[in-house]
């Protein structure tokens, strides 16, 4: 497999393929890219420049076809978001290949590819240290699809390599869908030449499996788009970005119990002080409150999930009756050594919670009181704070809240 043999340089310059008439989301596309769609007052394509500004990109190239004057007139040449951006226009009928190689002069060596109708919430540290482990001729961005969200149209080896690339979802023990986000060499397109009339992945990507040459950054953080029209309530809820805290239950709300001794009913569960004003606070504040719990006591026999869920009926309606909220509790309900995905410190639950309440949880706080906490936090890429005997749940909130500009009720 070929490698890079420059220096390796973190890209500064996003490319987006822009150009399709959208006709899947006809009749909004009718007079707009869908690119151009609006949630919250902002279209689609906003929220990507954005992201990609705060992610440390300076340059932006939009490969545009259909309706070109439309984004041209909303962004200009960019500066009104803090970023340069740049435009290259091609027949609405093009397909990628052909936009790519019209581009090529302006293309960087290196540089991050988009689709125009995909929103993931990069995490460009994240990319870039693994890129830069094994940096190959392209790294794409894999949704693991655990949810069967999409249909299947890649297989990654443990090595974290695309083996197959099949854009028609057909080829046997495919799992994950290939998002873009992707890091890709210069050649790449070079390599192209004579193939003008081909989809970019198709053409690129599945000889460069073949070849070991593709590998692939693995998420479980859902991304949203505007390539149907019956994902357009997601997104909405997605962009609607309803701030929302994700709370650690023992040691945080309530007394944690001694290693391995378990809060079994009502009269075990010891409210720490302040924790029901934490709660109330958030409410009045607006945000959104769940419960991430590792409850390792129904595996082991100290308790029933049926006893479990009475515990936290009669939690939620206490923390009502003082005025707050709690919208989720998520709990996994395995030994130590069960080996699944739910058990913090993996992230299994936070990712559930993201699916479900369709947050962004690079935007998401985990309030917690120990290590796994933290490394469940780190791994789904949100913030962690810790409850310590300094530090209550009513101190972080109160600080959280004053940060937000919220108003203690």
């Amino acid at each position: 497999m070929k490698r890079f043999a420059g220096v390796l340089t973190r890209p500064t310059q996003a490319v987006i393929l822009a150009g399709g008439r959208g006709t899947r989301m006809r009749p909004l596309t009718d007079t707009r890219p869908k690119t151009m769609i609006e949630f919250h007052g902002k279209p689609f394509l906003e929220y990507l420049v954005e992201l990609l500004r705060d992610q440390g990109f300076e340059r932006i190239l939009l490969l545009l076809g259909y309706l070109p004057d439309v984004i041209r007139r909303h962004f200009g040449d960019g500066r009104r978001l803090g970023v340069h951006i740049t435009y290259s226009v091609t027949d609405p009928d093009d397909l990628t290949v052909k936009r790519l190689q019209v581009a090529e002069p302006h293309l960087d060596p290196l540089f991050l590819l988009m689709y125009c109708d995909n929103y993931w919430p990069l995490q460009m540290d994240r990319l870039w240290e693994q890129y830069v482990a094994a940096p190959v001729q392209a790294m794409v961005t894999v949704y693991s699809n655990r949810d069967q969200y999409s249909r299947d149209s890649v297989s990654v080896d443990g090595n974290g390599y695309v083996r197959v690339f099949d854009r028609s979802r057909t080829s046997p023990g495919l799992s994950g869908v290939e998002i873009s986000y992707a890091l890709i060499q210069k050649p790449v397109i070079r390599n192209l030449r004579g193939k003008p009339d081909a989809l970019f992945e198709e053409a690129a990507y599945t000889g460069l499996a073949t070849a070991g040459g593709l590998r692939a950054h693995v998420t479980d953080h859902r991304y949203y788009s505007v390539g149907s029209l019956s994902r357009l309530p997601l997104t909405d809820t997605f962009f609607a970005r309803r701030p929302t805290v994700l709370l650690d239950r023992d040691g945080v709300i309530n007394r944690k119990p001694a290693r391995a001794q378990y809060v079994r009913d009502r009269n075990e569960f010891e409210w720490l002080p302040g924790a029901k004003d934490a709660l109330r606070h958030l409410a009045s504040a607006g945000f959104q409150t769940i419960v991430v719990s590792n409850q390792a006591g129904v595996a082991r026999g100290a308790m029933t999930e049926d006893a479990l869920r009475q515990l936290h009926d009669w939690m939620r309606a206490e923390v009502a009756a003082a005025g707050g909220r709690v919208d989720a509790i998520y709990c996994c309900p395995h030994d130590w050594d069960a080996g699944c995905l739910c058990r913090k410190p993996k992230p299994g639950l936070l990712f559930q919670a993201q699916r479900d309440f369709s947050l962004d949880l690079t935007r998401t706080c985990f309030i917690g009181d120990d290590e796994r906490d933290s490394e469940a936090a780190a791994a789904a890429g949100c913030a962690f704070v810790g409850v310590s005997s300094g530090v209550s749940l009513l101190d972080i909130t109160r600080d959280m809240l004053d940060r937000a500009g919220g108003v203690l009720a």
